[in-house]
């Protein structure tokens, strides 16, 4: 699996129908690939923006243009994706040795038409001029640059250019997708090392890896400051051959382990559930489609049990589709609002409880972190504004923006943020995060969690037994 740089990533995302659109809010580009987010089905078919026929590129790059100048959630300025193409081709054929690189000057203009045209002029210019010093795939590789430039211009992480390959990842880690792998959640940190999290029940775990080893090597290639899609990429691989994967534990680099490790068709899931010391502890990695039904068998099976408390265990989690996280918020608000998301335009919509509430689960007390994300901000916040829960860890990540996730002709994405959102008490989250009621540090090492050393847990089963008195 994968997880961006949780903070790392995460924004997992999925195009649920071929054509529609996705309401995203995650933060991550991966499965806890690094830590990340989440999407929903809306309404809106993207077919009929593109017109039939004619080249894909100047399609893409007409698409890209109409949606950013259209949805995104702020007012654009027509110069800035022109510069973003420009620069992100300059720099592009820059880092691939090409000199003397003279792409022709694009007017900014109010018709988006125009626009459009110029912008389209630019990259078959780099085409035509470039294209076939950076090989067979050449062209297909300055779209791609060019539609990354066009939206990484206005400065915001989760707008985005999603690639066929990066759409397929996503997909995988929202749906729990089966593939041959060793069942590990993968993140990378900031400084470029790839750490994993072992899954219970599945090969890495088995062959004896620890939750927060560090990946020096898979098959001996190095992969710190890789990218993530590509770390995955080589340690999948088809169900029943080896995998070779050198590793040390978190901050020791001098005690080095090697695993080889045979791959098995994975099926991800989110939960994991257990009962400990009376208190049914629930683990979510993220809001994906599956994760609303196994928080509540979860739930179910603790109440069958005689639970004398919950706790629902948001660390590392990046968020995922907004459903999910209304239909898991909906287990414990009985009605009322879960989440409001405001426009462009300043119009409000709200999301409420859905009315399936399980009546009894008290006490709760919710774990979160710096990595607690977007859809699992909107639960830990609706939650805390309802005084239905405790709220125990650190501050969270702070992502208070939705995207709109579009397929494109090529069967990529564009992803762009379309609104910002705040809790049922109006709090707006953005580069805020939200405050725990009890605030308890911890050392961000993801080996700790759920191990006798975990601190936040300890306070967390605390917080239930004096409630339970």
């Amino acid at each position: 699996m994968t997880a961006n740089s949780r903070a790392l990533l995460a924004a997992l995302i999925v195009i649920v129908v071929a054509g529609a659109s996705a309401l995203y809010i995650g933060y991550r580009t991966g499965v806890l690939a690094a830590r990340s987010g989440i999407a929903v089905a809306t309404t809106g078919n993207v077919n009929a923006l593109f017109n039939g026929g004619g080249d894909t590129a100047p399609q893409l790059i007409d698409n890209a243009l109409h949606l950013l100048e259209d949805k995104y959630y702020k007012p654009v300025d027509p110069q800035t994706p022109i510069a973003g193409e420009a620069g992100a081709l300059r720099e592009y054929l820059h880092a691939k040795k090409i000199a003397n690189v003279n792409l022709p000057a694009a007017t900014p203009s109010d018709d988006a038409n125009v626009e459009s045209q110029q912008l389209a002029n630019v990259l078959a210019f780099a085409q035509s001029h470039y294209g076939a010093q950076l090989g067979p795939k050449g062209d297909t590789d300055l779209t791609e640059i060019a539609l990354r430039g066009i939206m990484n211009s206005v400065k915001d992480p989760y707008t985005v250019y999603l690639s066929p390959r990066e759409i397929q990842g996503l997909q995988e880690s929202l749906n729990g997708g089966n593939f041959g792998g060793i069942g590990v959640y993968i993140y990378q940190l900031k400084d470029g090392r790839i750490i994993v999290q072992p899954i219970d029940e599945m090969p890495a775990l088995k062959a004896g890896m620890k939750a927060g080893e560090i990946v020096d090597t898979v098959d001996g290639k190095p992969v710190k400051g890789m990218a993530l899609d590509l770390v995955e990429k080589l340690i999948r691989g088809e169900a029943g051959s080896t995998v070779t994967l050198a590793t040390h534990p978190y901050n020791k680099p001098g005690k080095e382990r090697t695993y080889k490790i045979v791959r098995e068709i994975i099926h991800v899931p989110t939960v994991r559930a257990k009962m400990e010391d009376g208190y049914d502890y629930i683990r979510l990695s993220d809001f994906g489609q599956t994760s609303a039904a196994e928080v509540k068998k979860a739930l179910l099976d603790g109440q069958s049990k005689g639970a004398k408390g919950y706790i629902l265990d948001l660390r590392d989690n990046g968020g995922g589709f907004l459903d999910a996280a209304v239909d898991i918020s909906s287990f414990f608000v009985p009605e009322g609002t879960i989440v409001a998301t405001i426009d462009r335009d300043g119009v409000r919509s709200e999301s409420p409880a859905n009315g399936r509430v399980i009546p009894g689960l008290k006490p709760l007390v919710i774990l979160v972190n710096k990595y607690t994300a977007s859809a699992s901000e909107i639960t830990s916040g609706a939650l805390q504004d309802y005084h239905l829960a405790t709220l125990i860890g650190t501050k969270t990540f702070g992502k208070g923006v939705v995207q709109n996730i579009y397929q494109t002709p090529d069967q990529g994405a564009l992803k762009i943020t379309t609104a910002r959102y705040v809790t049922p008490a109006g709090r707006d989250i953005q580069h805020k995060g939200i405050v725990p009621d009890i605030v308890v540090p911890q050392n961000e090492d993801p080996g700790l969690i759920d191990t006798p050393a975990d601190k936040q847990l300890a306070a967390a089963k605390a917080r239930l037994h004096a409630l339970n008195r």
